[in-house]
């Protein structure tokens, strides 16, 4: 019975954290959702959106926005440190990154760098924090649970392909530190669970989302499936939640259960891939998510988003040996995103699809925060480096850093604001917070700026109180 009762929980749980919609059995009995308003017709440049998310703080100044370049020695001073790598050319003149992205610096000609985006201020700086804000644009917490920038799009333009689910997020485990926190943005909040992430932690396994539980049968899974569809209209768990949330779980499945039975599950398989192809991508999970990104880009995905993962202290969040952390991670990231450029260029994909690099803020030696708004040293770096752990950016600077687009309407071969030269490395020129790129995307989307709902009694916007502008100057608005 025991054995019985763990197969139907291991099931269960499967269903839940695996079926493309990341179902949730808690459903908040008091959110109302009514219809939105639209006062404009915004004509689209892009169908199809991929987010390659740094997370842990990626600086600015080691990837793509390099400043003087000061080589470690024993003895040298922490605050002459502003850069650990040369700075290296781009395919535009002028532009220069850092040493270890060659491959995306020659596809430079093909996107937009933004190097003057600048991170809110929320009071003591934890990276959750400031990921919730950068994906739903509201700072946390809120009343009500705040949609993902993929929810929206998602509920406001559907499935391209209606097999496909149209918010996919790939690379994130929600085993690792911080994982409630992390699981509270990767939602789609008050939308519906129809329209939250299929989340596929890793994507050499991906086809395992779209397969029943190993072991199972295709016979027993639906046997499992309809005892699960069950549950949902007759338990009282889903009784004290809404009729709109209920009904938006039971389409959840229902999707869920028709993309397992559709030959579009396939594209979960990356082994299908020739061995040039998976082997020009394969650093690792990030790279095979954006080889997985390009093949959903190209068959009907909606939004994608590829993260390089958010765990404390590992990845981009470089408390200590920061020099040589950053090195790996690009190592990690250049040649995929690369060739994921490329690929789509190639194929004619990219006019019509706008993929966005971002991290939740950036890093610096020294300070911690942004000049004259102090917050708490979180780790601690010497005035003189005597070891080289200390070499490297450990400190979270939220006062500028750069985010790339490519495609979808975006202008190529375009620098857009700048940061200063000299510490403290801040954006002094056009500079560019969330809610203006939220709405750069959804301007080229085609959706209205003025889109919200109204939630318990109040109007919700995609960005907080409808006033966010997108940044038009980055746009090609003649394509």
């Amino acid at each position: 019975m025991e054995n019985a009762f763990r197969s139907r929980r291991n099931f269960l749980k499967k269903m839940g954290s695996a079926s493309m919609a990341a179902i949730s059995t808690t459903i908040p009995s008091a959110s109302f959702l009514s219809a939105c308003t639209r006062s404009s017709v915004v004509p689209s440049t892009a169908d199809t959106v991929i987010l390659l998310w740094m997370a842990g703080g990626m600086a600015h100044t080691e990837t793509f926005d390099p400043k003087t370049y000061v080589p470690f020695e024993k003895g040298v001073e922490s605050k002459k440190v502003l850069s650990t790598f040369p700075k290296i050319p781009t395919a535009l003149d002028g532009l220069y990154f850092s040493k270890g992205l060659e491959a995306m610096a020659q596809v430079m000609d093909k996107g937009t760098i933004i190097r003057s985006y600048r991170s809110a201020d929320l009071g003591h700086i934890l990276h959750t924090r400031h990921q919730y804000h950068w994906h739903t644009c509201y700072e946390p917490p809120q009343s009500v649970q705040a949609p993902h920038l993929g929810a929206w799009i998602a509920r406001e333009k559907g499935p391209l392909n209606p097999v496909i689910p149209p918010f996919i997020a790939l690379g994130q485990r929600f085993t690792v530190g911080e994982a409630e926190e992390l699981k509270a943005f990767h939602s789609a909040g008050f939308l519906g669970s129809e329209y939250g992430p299929f989340l596929i932690p890793d994507p050499s396994t991906g086809l395992e989302s779209v397969q029943p539980p190993e072991g199972m049968s295709l016979q027993r899974f639906e046997a499992r499936y309809q005892l699960y569809k069950d549950l949902t209209n007759k338990s009282a768990v889903f009784e004290k939640g809404s009729n709109y949330q209920k009904e938006s779980l039971i389409r959840s499945m229902e999707r869920s259960y028709q993309l397992l039975r559709s030959p579009e599950a396939k594209l979960f398989d990356l082994s299908t891939e020739p061995k040039e192809v998976y082997d020009a991508y394969n650093t690792g999970r990030f790279g095979l998510g954006c080889l997985m990104a390009k093949r959903l880009a190209m068959n009907g995905g909606r939004f994608i988003s590829v993260s390089t993962e958010y765990e404390p202290f590992l990845g981009w969040d470089t408390h200590e040996n920061g020099h040589l952390r950053a090195g790996k991670m690009k190592e990690l990231i250049d040649r995929p995103i690369a060739q994921l450029i490329k690929d789509l260029d190639e194929s004619g994909h990219l006019d019509r699809t706008l993929i966005i690099l971002a991290s939740e803020f950036s890093r610096d030696a020294i300070l911690e925060g942004r000049p004259g708004e102090k917050v708490k040293d979180q780790v601690p770096q010497p005035d003189l480096m005597d070891d080289e752990k200390f070499y490297g950016m450990h400190r979270h600077f939220t006062d500028g850093s750069s985010i790339l687009m490519w495609g979808g309407g975006i202008k190529r071969g375009f620098v857009y604001g700048k940061t200063a030269d000299e510490r403290p490395c801040s954006s002094i020129e056009n500079t560019v917070v969330i809610d203006q790129v939220h709405q750069t995307i959804y301007h080229a989307l085609g959706m209205d700026p003025e889109t919200h709902y109204t939630v318990e009694g109040r109007p919700f916007y995609t960005t907080p109180d409808g006033i966010g502008k997108p940044v038009l100057e980055i746009l090609d608005l003649k394509s």
